[in-house]
């Protein structure tokens, strides 16, 4: 099965392979080379995930991994004015593929793996105590519950960038009720999207309903795994 793979270089530090049109589906490397070497495990992780979470049945094939680097991105930062500054607002990834209109079928899929990823997500803190979720821990930018907290308002952003979002003011403060109502509000706006030919402009970097559905499982996905480790160690 061929993959077609956008690369995300200079990502806090490091590369990010994004298999494009397989929401979820990435591998993290030190360069653009690592990332690519990384992504057929990462492909076949992704399509066990998806068997284990759907009856045994997968819509990815693992068997020939073929991949196609289709294009990179080097990730920048610009100031209040879009001028390049060191130290400003990261514009992240845009790749040709984000322009392709959502399918339905595509939809559908995509709301499978919010669900199921967002499963994953509350089962990394099942049976945590209070203390173990707000505790600091060294190297940590974040306690847990931060962590949770941070999702549910990432995932806010993305979907204000297509103006889809609710108003700031009435996103929960508490990371569990932030975390239910900012989903909620997400899986009632992606059917809509079926078919649109939406991309728009925000801050100096382009979003879309792809690139949203993109960022958003990959980005739940990331800190399950984020939590796992701490939790591990």
């Amino acid at each position: 099965m061929l993959f077609e793979i956008g690369i995300e270089n200079n990502i806090e530090g490091r590369s990010l392979a994004w298999v494009l049109g397989h929401p979820g589906c990435f591998a993290y490397g030190e360069n653009e080379q690592a990332a690519l070497v990384a992504a057929p495990k990462a492909i076949a992780d992704y399509a066990a995930w998806i068997e284990s979470r759907n009856d045994g049945a997968g819509w990815v094939d693992p068997g020939q991994i073929e991949l196609f680097q289709a294009e990179s991105w080097e990730v920048y930062a610009i100031d209040e004015a879009f001028d390049l500054v060191e130290d400003g607002y990261e514009v992240n990834a845009w790749f040709r593929h984000d322009w392709k209109p959502l399918t339905a079928g595509e939809i559908e899929r995509g709301i499978q793996l919010l669900t199921w990823s967002r499963e994953d997500l509350l089962d990394s803190v099942q049976g945590l105590s209070q203390a173990s979720l707000e505790a600091e821990r060294f190297g940590e930018r974040w306690s847990i519950l931060g962590i949770l907290k941070h999702v549910g308002g990432a995932e806010w952003w993305y979907l204000e960038r297509l103006g889809l979002s609710s108003p700031r003011k009435d996103v929960p403060e508490d990371p569990f009720e932030r975390l239910e109502s900012v989903r909620r509000r997400a899986l009632d706006a992606l059917p809509a999207l079926a078919g649109l030919q939406q991309v728009v402009g925000v801050d100096g970097e382009f979003w879309s309903p792809r690139k949203m559905l993109r960022r958003a499982v990959w980005h739940e996905r990331d800190h399950t795994q984020h939590i796992r480790k701490i939790v591990r160690r």
